[in-house]
């Protein structure tokens, strides 16, 4: 399961552009309609980062989360991008890319203020 902040309109587009993209696309749901103890997740991480729940325990957040999707898909060139994705320096450079997206979520296409993360000035 790929849970994401159902409040950010950026997080949604971007959810919704991996169900019309990627062949493989695991149950997604917003942290907000979900009991977060049962999935063992906290609220700084649901809101930090998207989280990435599977079988036999794998988990997932961040850059690493979206590297893990991308290994999974069908297509070799996908699986391709997430297996460099996941591995160093280009998991520091995803994981940086991501942070700054996620910082400044509210300033991208679809974003709003509730997709704002901490200090926003």
């Amino acid at each position: 399961m790929l849970v994401y902040d159902g409040d950010c309109g950026f997080c949604r587009r971007c959810v919704d552009f991996g169900r019309e993209h990627l062949p493989f696309m695991p149950e997604t749901r917003p942290w907000q309609e979900l009991d977060l103890a049962e999935h063992g997740l906290t609220l700084d991480e649901v809101t930090r980062s998207v989280q990435l729940l599977g079988p036999h325990g794998l988990r997932a957040e961040g850059a690493r989360a979206v590297a893990v999707l991308l290994a999974l898909q069908p297509r070799a060139v996908l699986r391709a991008a997430g297996v460099v994705m996941l591995a160093p320096p280009v998991s520091w450079a995803a994981e940086g890319v991501y942070r700054l997206i996620a910082r400044y979520r509210h300033r991208l296409p679809g974003g709003t203020t509730a997709c704002a993360i901490g200090d926003t000035r």
